[in-house]
């Protein structure tokens, strides 16, 4: 039966919104008044800000997260016959992103502290094949990138980021965006920076993969009316590049709100069977989620249903359990991500959250876990 507690819903789009209305409905109207819907101001205004937020030369916005790493793929010139290493508990896009390249994923299992990209397992999955190593910034924790850097020049292939969850991220004081040859954004709605609709950008410090990105996401054209690549249509819209401009002047204040709410869950919930993932060093995540395990899983979700608190799945089945990927691994192949996956709880966490909803949360949470 329903107690009586207070609502706490796993993500409120509405409070972030609200109090940035009349600001967005000024950018959205001056887009409108401009009829400059496609590639226009508004989008070069955000790529500009955003390369300059994320310490990359270059941005180019596109209209997905999945895009900008498909994308990305393509302008490295990766594709059929190439191989793509890249981890089995991450948002199934990652792998789909390759798969649209054309190019073959591969699958190498997490360190069990970090939750994120182990260098040692990537690079027992190295093959003469091996093009790219696709890390990923998982729940908004950077991975370490200065073993999969080196890992990547010892075996001369290149390393590309899925920053989708990391906006904002720091690795040795150093933004995620700027430490590899590509790294790609999302900016779907419950993103620490959304839009209001699909949106995404992939960011750069190579002129040379900018410019193929840019021709590539408006069919191909270098120039009007020459098309000189097989391109398609993933356009940041105007529309969401304004609303993106207007909240991206807030995303380290939220970004610092997420923080002390995610050192709130820890402390609470110090000493009990919740495991959460732990940072590499020199790494300042953003929390985007703040996700746990438990041996009962089912019966913590049963009771913060019961007890009103929202709550999530980021991811609950690895990538080779999936039917479409089934070809990429069999079961128990590998099991640090598999047990992760299949035992994974996602906490309400947004910059709006209140320290007492954290707190009543883990109430619940610790009674679960007697």
């Amino acid at each position: 039966m329903q107690t009586q507690a207070p609502l706490i819903p796993f993500l409120d789009l509405a409070a972030q919104n609200e109090p940035l209305r009349a600001q967005i409905d000024a950018a959205i109207r001056a887009v409108i008044d401009r009829n400059a819907f496609i590639l226009g101001p508004a989008t070069t205004a955000f790529e500009s800000r955003f390369a300059e937020f994320c310490e990359a030369r270059q941005c180019m916005g596109v209209s997905s997260g999945i895009d900008a790493l498909q994308l990305a793929l393509r302008a490295c010139g990766i594709g059929p016959g190439d191989e793509v290493i890249t981890v089995p508990n991450t948002f199934v896009a990652t792998v789909e992103a390759i798969a649209l390249a054309g190019a073959t994923p591969v699958l190498a299992d997490v360190d069990p502290r970090t939750w994120l990209m182990d260098a040692a397992a990537v690079e027992a999955r190295i093959t003469r094949k091996t093009a790219a190593v696709m890390a990923v910034h998982l729940y908004g924790f950077p991975a370490d990138l200065v073993a999969l850097r080196a890992l990547a020049r010892r075996h001369g292939i290149l390393l590309l980021e899925d920053a989708a969850q990391a906006h904002g991220a720091r690795l040795h004081g150093r933004r995620i965006g700027s430490g590899s040859k590509a790294a790609a954004f999302s900016f779907y709605p419950g993103k620490n920076l959304g839009a209001f609709g699909d949106a995404g950008a992939l960011v750069t410090d190579d002129p040379e993969i900018a410019a193929k990105v840019a021709a590539l996401r408006h069919h191909g054209q270098r120039e009007k009316n020459v098309h000189s690549l097989v391109g398609t249509t993933a356009r940041l819209d105007s529309l969401q590049a304004a609303v993106l401009g207007v909240k991206l002047a807030h995303l380290d204040g939220w970004n610092a709100r997420r923080r002390e709410h995610a050192a709130r869950y820890r402390d609470l919930l110090a000493g009990s069977r919740y495991r959460w993932p732990q940072a590499v060093e020199g790494a300042e995540p953003v929390h985007h989620l703040f996700v746990v395990n438990h041996p009962e899983a089912p019966r913590v979700k049963a009771q913060l249903t019961e007890s009103g608190i929202g709550w999530g799945e980021h991811y609950p089945r690895a990538i080779h359990l999936h039917p479409a990927f089934a070809h990429l691994g069999s079961p128990g192949q590998f099991p640090v991500a598999e047990v992760i996956c299949a035992n994974i709880i996602s906490l309400p966490m947004y910059a709006e959250m209140e320290p007492e909803m954290v707190d009543h949360v883990c109430e619940v949470l610790l009674a679960a876990d007697r």
